[in-house]
Formats: structure tokens, C-alpha cells, sequence
């Protein structure tokens, strides 16, 4: 009889729900998807709901239900911390007590009410509730997931219980731990302190920093080094926690790192200035040189050709591609879901493998389906809600389909592309996705600008078809989670004139550097994402019919959300996002929407209110 085991990750941030059944994985999603508050905290009800809905089951079939952290380890943590710190860190342990005391100390029980009160049962009519630990988690979502039997596991994010650095070997249906860095020392904390810095948010910001480096230049690493940083040739290192805030106050960085940088933090969306662009540059350098060398060092230890990488510094593309281009490891393996969302599910495998000594079978495969792990919906029930919802379309067939949007995209116009299972983790990748045209070079400001309302230096990434990415890209192995940053082909660069090159800072961004500008970072850099055949053939098909209209394989691809929300999910906030934003079209599966034919923004509101009370 098959074995249901439901993960789940709450109360931080990010919370989301896995299913495994007998090693596969069925479902994941995160709770913002449903509730559409960015990064969501809450009990992941929606999430749950949904996971049980695709395994066909009700909560009460589970076999067990896990949680992917330790809370009492944490609160040991917390309480610890404030003694080491006592009495500078008082404000910051009366903020954070009540909540603890009132929920999190008592997490378990609080887990198990919600959990009755959705399966509409008792508390004794649950399935057991297990718990794993947090970097444990992560490692199981790495390495179980992955198509290695035998592999390194590098686990790096601000804090678990008490581990910020991890290191595990992974053999079979076992993982092995070999050392940690524990709290306060972090390099994911450290990361996160420059992005507060620089006047972004920490836990979202992080992105914004990678972004912004390449339009600096690393004047402060020495002084990193000299003063925040003590660094080991193995990768080890140890804070000097004089200039930051994280452990003992409510801020990152304190009145020494200011004092240290020249000024207090930038204030949030205040002009970007030339200090932070270098700030970014400077500890992207930094985190690179960390990871590079936790990885040699891990290498030499275990003896293991290959590596698996989760924890939120695993999102970090761009340390992820100079780790594949220059580390020791035949093949590196990234959890698509990195972050805390992942946790959910490496907490799922880790009770299957582990906890229940379950072999692992076809180790040869990525698990993660491409991370299409979410809900889908049929062209029936996109059909319901557009003509109940009165909303103008067209319906074409596959083929009509994929020739129109190639001469749309050839046109200049920017779509909605919404078709499939939705993904898990934070990229979108062809399922939830926004794109363009990248040999236009208007397409990254009108983006910005005029689709996302972010600022106008993120970069775009480029999906491009997995049979062809080394015609365009100096990167010949596979990159279908978008975490590879890799240079542009020399072939298809376009060289700077002396005058261009003395560009600095956010002047560099409106000069063409390749045949693909939209896609081509300041530093002739991408973010991959191969498309595969396999995994997702209406959007490799998309792209091969762009490629045969224009001789180009490739497509920029963002994720189908302005800045401030999370990813589409369903029809509803696929359509709402469209008529909220300067998007040319919207593609609801095989459903054709114009912008041009849909009724005003007044009409636009009362279609939301007669949907939403049906």
C-alpha cells in the first residue's frame, strides 16, 4: 500500500507544502501562491489543500506529516544569544518573546489545531507529526532530489536552529553530517546585511544586491576582509559581530559598519547611488570567494566528484556558475526551491529515505519534474471562468497558437504565458512566466518599467532551448532552474566603443552588448535557463517556433508578477496582473487574450466581484 507523507514549512517565512508518495513527489507549492501575500508566514493551509487535492487523498490517509525545523532548538538559540549579548540584545528578546511564548514555543500544538481544523477531525485522528531539523531539511531536498547516488551537500542560508553553514555526505538513502558554522556567523546573514544597507528589503532584497553588482566595483572588499570577515583557506569564517545588529538589536548592521562605509544605510527607494553599487559588487566577491572555497575544501575531505546546494545562499547564481566553471566537482545539482519553501519537501524525502529506510531507485533523475510541482488548470475550467467572467478571447489550436505568438514576440510584444503546472520555488520557468523578444533592445526598460514597476537595472533572464545553449552561452551543461549565471558567447557579443567603456555605474545600462541585449547583463553575463523537451514541451515547442520565425532559440523570461507580488497562481491573478500592467497580450493555455479588446479598468472590478462571490 503506498505511503503518503506530507512536508510542510511555516512561521518564518515562506511557507509552503510537499507530498511524497512512495519517493515520488507528487506536489509542492508555496502558501503566497493562494493568499497572494509575498513571501507568507502563515499556516500553509491553501498549500495543503492543494497537495492533497493532487494526490487524490484526504489529511486523515497520511501516512505521516512533517515539519522541517526544530522550534525548541531555536528558542534554546534565541535564549542562549540574548545571555551572550545580555543586557545589549534586551530590546530585541522583548520583541521577539511574546510571539514566541504565545505561539512558536508551543508550535506543536499549534500545528496540530490547524492541522485538525482543516482535516475537519480531532486532534487523536491526526497522522503522527514528526520533526526534522532545519539544515537536515535542506540537505534531504538537495541530495534525495537530485540524480546523484553519491554526492557532497553544501547547505548555506542565514540560520537554521543553530547551523548557518552545513556540510553533509550523501550516499544512497543516508546522509552524513560533517561539520557546521553556527549562529552568529553567517554567511547568508552577511549578505543580507548589505542588502539592508543598501536599502533593500532583507529576505526579498537579495536579488536586487546580485543585480546590482555588476554595475560596481569592489573597492571595499580589503575592508571586508580587514574588518567583517575572518576567512580560512578552508571557507571557514567568523564574524566580527561589533558591526552588526542581527544577533542583540532589530537592525542588520550597527553605528561601526556605518561608520565603516561612510553613512548610515540607504534609504528604501531613495536614488541607488555609486556607494551602493559598490557595496554590492564588493560582497558578491566575497560570498564567490566563500563558496569556492567551502566547496574545494568539502571536495578534498569527502572525496566526492559531485555537489548538491540548497539554503537561500544557494540562490546566488551568480557564485553558482563560477562554482560549476572553476570548483573541483564533475557536476553540480541546485534545489530549485532553495530557500524555506524547500525545506518542506527535504523534510518529506527525509522521512521517506531516512526515517522509514527507504532505498532511493533511479538515481539518474531529477525529481523535481522540472519543479512543475503545482496546480494546473484545463482549458474547460480557463473556459468557464473567461465566459462567465464575460472576458473577450480567441481559442486556437496548438499549432495556430504557437505561429501567433512567434509573430507577436518578432513584433515586439510583450505576453502573459500562463499554461501548465505552476512552479515551485521562486523562478518561473515556463509555467507562470512573462515574455519577450530579447534581441529588442527597449525590451529590459519597457519590462522594468512598464510590466514589473521595478527598478531599471534588474537584469532579465534568457530561456533558451537545452539543445542550443552552447551556440549562444559560454555553458554546455544543463541549467533548466535558472541558477546558472554564465557569459555570453564571444560570437554573439557586440564590442564597446572606448567611449562606452568609461561608462560608469547605471550609465552602462542602456549600451547594447550582444545580439540579445535584453537578456546581456552589464558584465556580458546571463541567468540560463534551458528548456527541455522533456519536462516542458509547450514551451520548448514555443520557443523552437520563435527560433525557425527569426533564427533566435531563445526568449526573455520573467516571472508573471509585478514587483511586490508573488507569482501568479491561477487564471483569476493571471488576468488581473494583465489588465494591472502594460502587457500586450495574455495566454491562458490554448485562450488567446488582446489587450486592446478587454473592457476598462471599472469593468475589470466588477468581474472580480461577481467571481469571487460565486
Amino acid at each position: 500500500m503506498a505511503i503518503n507523507i506530507l512536508g510542510l514549512s511555516a512561521f518564518y517565512h515562506d511557507s509552503a507544502a510537499a507530498l511524497v508518495r512512495d519517493a515520488e513527489v507528487l506536489a509542492a507549492a508555496q502558501q503566497e501562491r493562494f493568499s497572494r501575500r509575498k513571501h507568507d508566514a502563515a499556516f500553509p493551509a491553501e498549500a495543503i489543500g492543494y497537495c492533497l487535492d493532487e494526490a487524490g487523498i484526504r489529511l486523515t490517509e497520511l501516512d505521516q506529516i512533517v515539519f522541517y525545523d526544530k522550534p525548541l532548538i531555536k528558542f534554546e538559540r534565541l535564549l542562549e544569544t540574548y545571555l551572550a549579548y545580555a543586557p545589549r540584545g534586551l530590546r530585541s528578546f522583548i520583541t521577539a518573546m511574546p510571539i514566541w511564548l504565545k505561539e512558536k514555543l508551543f508550535l506543536k500544538d499549534l500545528l496540530k489545531k490547524e492541522l485538525a481544523k482543516l482535516g475537519e477531525v480531532s486532534i487523536p485522528q491526526l497522522p503522527p507529526l514528526l520533526f526534522t531539523q532545519h539544515h537536515q531539511s535542506h540537505a534531504a531536498s538537495a541530495f534525495f532530489a537530485s540524480p546523484f547516488e553519491r554526492a557532497a551537500v553544501l547547505c548555506l542560508d542565514g540560520v537554521g536552529e543553530w547551523a548557518t553553514t552545513s556540510a553533509w555526505l550523501g550516499e544512497g538513502n543516508r546522509l552524513s553530517p560533517h561539520w557546521e558554522i553556527a549562529f552568529p556567523h553567517s554567511l547568508g546573514l552577511l549578505y543580507s546585511a548589505f542588502t539592508y544597507f543598501a536599502g533593500f528589503k532583507v529576505n526579498s532584497g537579495e536579488y536586487k544586491l546580485m543585480g546590482l553588482a555588476p554595475y560596481g566595483e569592489p573597492r571595499y572588499v580589503d575592508l571586508i576582509r580587514d574588518h567583517l570577515l575572518d576567512l580560512k583557506d578552508d571557507g571557514s569564517f567568523r564574524m566580527d559581530m561589533r558591526y552588526f545588529n542581527y544577533a542583540n538589536g532589530l537592525t542588520m548592521t550597527s553605528r561601526a559598519f556605518e561608520r565603516l562605509f561612510g553613512g548610515p544605510p540607504r534609504k528604501p527607494e531613495s536614488p541607488v547611488t555609486q556607494r551602493e553599487m559598490d557595496l554590492a559588487a564588493s560582497i558578491q566577491v566575497i560570498t564567490e570567494e566563500v563558496v569556492l572555497r567551502l566547496a574545494r575544501s568539502l571536495h578534498r575531505d569527502l572525496g566526492a566528484d559531485r555537489l548538491c546546494l540548497a539554503g537561500g545562499v544557494a540562490l546566488n547564481c551568480v557564485a553558482n556558475g563560477r562554482l560549476q566553471r572553476e570548483g573541483p566537482f564533475e557536476d553540480i545539482w541546485i534545489q530549485p526551491a532553495a530557500g524555506d519553501a524547500g525545506g518542506a519537501l527535504g523534510a518529506a524525502l527525509s522521512v521517506w529515505h531516512e526515517y522509514l529506510d527507504q532505498p532511493r531507485a533511479g538515481t539518474d533523475a531529477d525529481r523535481m519534474q522540472g519543479a512543475y510541482l503545482g496546480p494546473r488548470f484545463s482549458n474547460d475550467q480557463i473556459l468557464d471562468f473567461l465566459d462567465r467572467a464575460e472576458i473577450p478571447y480567441q481559442q486556437l489550436d496548438d499549432e495556430s497558437l504557437m505561429s501567433r505568438l512567434a509573430e507577436l514576440l518578432d513584433a515586439g510584444q510583450i505576453i502573459g504565458w500562463f499554461q501548465g503546472r505552476m512552479e515551485f520555488g521562486p523562478r518561473a520557468l515556463g509555467g507562470r512566466s512573462i515574455i519577450g523578444d530579447p534581441r529588442n533592445p527597449r525590451m529590459q526598460s519597457v519590462m522594468n518599467l512598464k510590466i514589473k514597476y521595478r527598478e531599471s537595472f534588474r537584469p532579465f533572464a534568457p530561456a533558451v532551448l537545452a539543445e542550443q545553449v552552447g551556440d549562444w552561452f559560454a555553458q554546455s551543461q544543463p541549467s533548466p532552474y535558472m541558477l546558472i549565471v554564465a557569459p555570453v558567447a564571444e560570437s554573439k557579443r557586440i564590442p564597446m566603443s572606448d567611449a562606452e567603456q568609461q561608462l560608469f555605474g547605471i550609465e552602462k545600462l542602456n549600451v547594447a552588448r550582444s545580439e540579445v541585449p535584453a537578456i546581456t547583463h552589464v558584465d556580458y553575463s546571463a541567468r540560463l535557463q534551458t528548456v527541455h523537451r522533456e519536462t516542458n514541451p509547450r514551451f520548448h515547442r514555443l520557443i523552437q517556433t520563435f527560433a525557425e520565425r527569426t533564427g533566435c532559440p531563445l526568449l526573455v523570461n520573467t516571472s508573471f508578477n509585478v514587483r511586490g507580488e508573488p507569482i501568479v497562481g491561477s487564471p483569476e491573478d493571471a488576468y488581473r496582473c494583465f489588465m494591472r500592467t502594460e502587457m500586450d497580450y495574455l495566454v491562458l493555455e490554448n485562450c488567446l487574450l488582446t489587450k486592446a479588446d478587454q473592457p476598462t479598468a471599472e469593468q475589470d472590478l466588477s468581474w472580480q466581484q461577481t467571481f469571487e462571490l460565486d
